[in-house]
C-alpha cells in the first residue's frame, strides 16, 4: 500500500542516510558485533552529516525542524539497511534523550550541552532501570541527596543502552527517598565525574554491538545546576516523554518486520525444494500474505501516530497500543519468516537468524507488552 506520510524532502534524507549506512556501517557490522560496541566516533560522523537531533535549534547546531518524520526515516532505514541492531544508539540519542534537553534545560544548560548533542560529540543515555525493580520505577533506590549547591548520588542502574559510550546520562533518582513517584528527580551525570563507574558491557541474546551496561554511583558530586526541571518532577517528565519513546520503538518494529519479509521473499523465490521454488507452495504464500497484510495495517496506524505526535495530540495510551502491537508483530513475523528458511534460518550467517535474536527484547524494553496493556486498560476506566 502506498504511503503518503513523507514529502520529497523526507525521501531525500532517506536516500542520503541509506547511502551513509551502506558506506559507513554495513561493512563494519560483523566487526562491531564481535566487539560488542560501535566506535563512538561513528555517531560524531552521523552528526557531521546532519543525521542527529533534527529538532535541536539551529543556533545550537541542530536541524531546527520539529518534524518527527525525519526521525522515523532514520529508524526505518536502520532496519531496512540491515543494521537495525547496531549499537550506534541514534534512536535513543535523537528520539528519546533529546526531548529531555529541549523541554527541561535552562538556557545555560542548553548552551552547555545541546551543541555537543547535535554534533554527536556528546552521546546521551537514560538511566531508569535498576536491578530487581523491573517496571516499578517508583521503587528505585538510587538517591541524590542535596548538600548545599550539589547532590550526592549513590546507587546503580542496569540494562542502560549507550551505557559505555554515553557522556551524559539522564539519571532518574530519588531526591526524597521517603516518597515514591513524588520523590523522583532527574539529574545529568557527566563522563569523568568521580565515583561514576561503568560496569560490564552486558552479554545479551541479541543486539550484540549495542553497548548495554551497568552503571554504578558512589558518592558522586553532581552540581545542582545539572538538575533538569524542579525537584520531585522526575516521574512526570519521564511519563511525558514515554509516548515518543514508544512510538520510536513501534516504528522500528514495523520496519524490522518489513525487512524480514523482503529478505524472505527473495529467499523463497530462489530456493528450490521438491523441484520448485519454496515460495510457490501454498503454505509459503499464505504465511507471507498474512505477514504482508499485518505489516500494512500496522504501518497505517503508526503513520497516523507520527502525525499525531507532530500535532502534539498523541496520547500515552495510543502510543502504548502501537508499541506492544508492533513489537509483537516484529517478533511473530520474523519467527514465521525464519521457519521458511528451514535449517539455514538457524545459521548466524543468515541475517534472518540475527533478526530473530534481536527482536526478542523489543517486547520488553520501553515498557513490556504486559505493562502496555495495563496502561491501555486503565485509560479505559478499568
Amino acid at each position: 500500500m502506498e504511503r503518503t506520510l513523507y514529502t520529497d524532502e523526507h525521501e531525500a534524507l532517506r536516500e542520503s542516510f541509506r547511502s551513509w549506512v551502506d558506506k559507513e556501517m554495513v561493512p563494519h557490522d560483523d566487526e562491531w558485533n564481535a566487539a560488542g560496541i560501535v566506535p563512538r566516533q561513528v555517531i560524531a560522523d552521523a552528526g557531521s552529516h546532519g543525521f542527529l537531533a533534527f529538532d535541536v535549534p539551529e543556533e545550537f547546531g541542530g536541524g531546527g525542524v520539529a518534524d518527527f518524520r525525519f526521525n522515523a526515516i532514520v529508524d526505518e532505514e536502520f532496519q531496512m539497511g540491515g543494521v537495525g541492531s547496531s549499537g550506534l544508539g541514534m534512536s535513543l540519542h535523537s528520539d528519546i534523550c533529546v526531548p529531555y534537553f529541549l523541554k527541561y534545560c535552562t538556557d545555560e544548560q542548553k548552551q552547555r550541552w545541546l551543541p555537543g548533542i547535535a554534533s554527536g560529540e556528546l552521546i546521551t543515555a537514560v538511566g531508569m532501570t535498576e536491578p530487581g525493580i523491573g517496571s516499578d520505577l517508583a521503587s528505585m533506590s538510587t538517591s541524590a541527596i542535596r548538600d548545599g549547591d550539589h547532590y550526592v548520588v549513590n546507587g546503580a542502574k542496569t540494562f542502560i543502552t549507550n551505557g559505555i559510550n554515553a557522556d551524559l546520562v539522564i539519571l532518574a533518582c530519588k531526591t526524597d527517598p521517603s516518597q515514591r513517584h513524588k520523590g523522583m528527580s532527574l539529574v545529568i551525570l557527566e563522563r569523568g565525574m568521580e565515583g561514576f563507574e561503568r560496569g560490564r558491557n552486558l552479554d545479551k541474546l541479541g543486539m550484540h554491538s549495542q553497548d548495554t551496561a551497568e552503571l554504578f554511583f558512589t558518592d558522586v558530586i553532581v552540581p545542582v545546576e545539572n538538575r533538569l526541571g524542579e525537584e520531585g518532577q522526575g516521574f512526570a517528565m519521564l511519563a511525558d516523554n514515554l509516548p515518543q519513546e514508544r512510538l520510536s520503538i513501534a516504528i522500528s518494529g514495523v520496519a524490522a518486520a518489513r525487512a524480514a519479509l523482503e529478505m524472505t521473499l527473495d529467499y523463497v523465490k530462489n530456493r528450490n525444494a521438491f523441484g520448485q521454488p519454496v515460495g510457490t507452495f501454498q503454505n509459503s504464500r499464505f504465511v507471507l500474505a498474512s505477514i504482508a497484510t499485518e505489516i500494512d495495517v500496522a504501518q497505517a496506524y503508526v503513520d497516523a501516530q507520527i502525525l499525531a505526535l507532530n500535532a502534539e495530540t498523541l496520547t500515552a495510551a495510543d502510543a502504548a497500543k502501537s508499541k506492544w502491537w508492533c513489537t509483537e508483530l516484529q517478533k511473530r513475523a520474523i519467527d514465521s519468516c525464519l521457519q521458511l528458511f528451514g535449517g539455514y534460518g538457524f545459521m548466524n550467517e543468515y541475517p534472518i537468524a540475527r533478526a530473530y535474536a534481536d527482536a526478542r527484547v523489543t517486547t520488553i524494553y520501553g515498557g513490556t507488552t504486559e505493562i502496555m496493556k495495563e496502561l491501555i486498560g486503565r485509560s479505559m476506566g478499568l
